[in-house]
């Protein structure tokens, strides 16, 4: 328990009965919570002392959810923080459009408070674990992986991803060129007992090519099935 004591969630949340709930639960987990009740002030205190965590309410006063989130992502100081959306939007292009942004998960109100915890649970779990394998360095193309360090670098130029994003390429790579089907991908990277669709990983599969630039072909599709990456040129360190 003592380490779960010193993670930090950031509950970003404009209605203070939600916001003081959500922060209730939270402590008899032994988390440790703060709120911020709008947009500004939720990059202001992520950026000052960014949290284990943030939960983020996409319909916020002074700055959205999405304005949030994209700013998160493009600010290194931030960039690797995982989030969770909570959203009253319901319709699977909102969704989308969130986990396309860098969200590693989305919870849709009204929501059960145990499925909010062990979904809090698995994403920090997630974001410990992401280098949890053998090869502490790996290489296929111009693509390097330090798990040590949770960094990539493509064509030697480092490259900002979540912690979904860093999980999915490194279990890719250190797959060898095996496909590998999108159940397995849901497992080995969200975990066994996410709730997600084959379409959760097709966005983060498309957001990580897109910020993989020359590297991003070595992703390959294989229709019907799952993904894998190009056995070319494949070398571990």
């Amino acid at each position: 328990m003592d380490c779960m004591a010193q993670k930090r969630i950031l509950i970003v949340e404009d209605e203070p009965d939600m916001a003081e709930l959500v922060a209730m639960h939270l402590k008899r987990e032994h988390y440790q919570p703060d709120i911020a009740p709008d947009g500004v002030r939720a990059l202001e205190a992520a950026r000052a002392n960014p949290p284990a965590l943030v939960l983020l309410d996409m319909m916020l006063p002074k700055l959205s959810g999405t304005e949030v989130l994209r700013e998160m992502r493009q600010d290194p100081r931030t960039a690797e923080v995982p989030v969770i959306i909570l959203t009253a939007k319901t319709a699977e292009g909102d969704i989308v459009a969130g986990l396309q942004l860098g969200a590693d998960d989305y919870i849709t109100k009204p929501f059960s408070i145990s499925v909010l915890l062990a979904r809090v649970s698995a994403v920090l779990r997630r974001a410990e674990t992401s280098g949890g394998a053998t090869d502490r360095v790996l290489t296929v193309g111009p693509i390097r992986i330090n798990r040590d360090m949770h960094r990539v670098e493509v064509d030697g130029k480092p490259v900002s991803l979540t912690p979904t994003e860093f999980k999915l390429l490194a279990t890719l790579v250190a797959a060898r060129g095996r496909v590998m089907t999108r159940d397995q991908l849901i497992n080995h990277v969200l975990g066994v007992n996410a709730v997600v669709t084959d379409r959760t990983i097709d966005v983060h599969l498309a957001a990580l090519r897109r910020k993989l630039g020359a590297g991003k072909s070595y992703i390959e599709t294989v229709r019907g099935i799952g993904y894998r990456i190009a056995v070319e040129q494949h070398e571990t360190a």
